[in-house]
């Protein structure tokens, strides 16, 4: 976070093409034997030399950086309307595309189909909705029009409800989130577990480090259900004033946001911001029982070396940011 925070956040242009198209040569890797590694049952990680990390981390950096930069031209770049040859199908076609600015978006759905294609095969779906999120918050604020977005809707969300109900272990977890003690032997046993830790908290918590619940009775607890350890250790008080810091985080982010230097400035804490509020925002309402088991750690308390170190890029990155944001005036 340090050192990317001194560095000149215009640098980030150029190398956003860089690092999408690295974290996606590094997510195939996954399936090549020699470097891909499982763990938890599923095959994410990749293991070069002693490094082991998951490159899915960076494709979601990634494709943030790469949406802010080609998106902050956007305004400067547009030109004189295209001419197309409306004698032919294929050139009215591509006018009337253009004029309601579907060809405008080509290379973003491109970009993101690539690397949503790529996660899906690593059957990470947790991974597929941060990087929707973070490239949807860009587009938002870019100023893409929200018509736009409800079509996206209209095709995402039947799709994921496709995918979940065909796939085995998706149904089995919208069961288990719906009724975790209908299998306590096996799925429902970590949301019940978790469930029983933040309860035991009470109001003020049974005092930090004194939790019970994460000497083998709480799978994860370091990990994904860290919070229920916290609201064990802290209680609800407690718990209440760490959702207040990451309220305080988010909307302290969007406020250097708005009075960023330039628009390319603006579109990635952007991303970056709303990328760390969903995250939370999954976190604690899995945890808690609110949403189905996605698999999302907490931002800076999750035990994780590629998360944590990538989540201390982003800092970095929108401090570089705030370093050229000019100072207010005194009176």
């Amino acid at each position: 976070m340090f050192l990317i925070s001194k560095i000149d956040y215009q640098h980030f242009r150029w190398m956003s093409v860089f690092v999408l198209a690295g974290s996606v040569v590094l997510m195939l890797l996954v399936f090549v034997p020699y470097f891909g590694r499982s763990g938890g049952g599923a095959l994410r990680w990749v293991k070069i030399g002693p490094i082991r990390f998951q490159p899915s981390e960076i494709a979601k950096v990634g494709v943030i950086m790469f949406f802010a930069a080609r998106l902050s031209k956007r305004n400067t770049q547009l030109g004189p309307p295209k001419k197309w040859n409306r004698r032919t199908f294929m050139g009215r076609m591509c006018e009337r595309l253009d004029n309601i600015g579907f060809l405008e978006l080509v290379p973003y759905i491109i970009a993101l189909g690539v690397v949503l294609g790529v996660i899906a095969l690593q059957k990470h779906m947790s991974a597929m909705i941060l990087v929707i999120v973070g490239a949807a918050s860009v587009l938002f604020a870019a100023g893409i029009s929200l018509g736009w977005f409800g079509a996206a809707a209209a095709v995402v969300i039947p799709a994921l409800v496709f995918i979940i109900t065909q796939t085995d272990y998706m149904s089995a977890r919208i069961q288990i989130w719906r009724d975790p003690l209908s299998d306590l032997q096996h799925g429902g046993y970590q949301p019940w577990q978790g469930r029983i830790a933040i309860g035991s908290g009470g109001l003020l918590g049974v005092g930090l480090g004194n939790s019970r619940q994460k000497y083998l009775f709480l799978p994860e607890e370091h990990n994904d259900y860290i919070f229920a350890i916290v609201c064990e250790e802290l209680g609800l008080v407690g718990a209440c004033v760490i959702i207040a810091l990451f309220a305080l985080l988010i909307i302290r982010g969007y406020w250097l946001a708005i009075h960023a230097r330039d628009r390319f400035g603006t579109l990635l804490i952007v991303g970056i911001i709303s990328l760390t509020g969903m995250q939370v925002f999954f976190n604690i309402g899995v945890v808690t029982g609110f949403l189905p088991p996605t698999g999302i750690s907490l931002p800076f308390f999750s035990y994780g070396g590629t998360a944590l170190m990538i989540q201390l890029a982003e800092m970095g990155m929108v401090l570089s940011v705030t370093r050229q944001i000019a100072a207010p005036k005194a009176d």
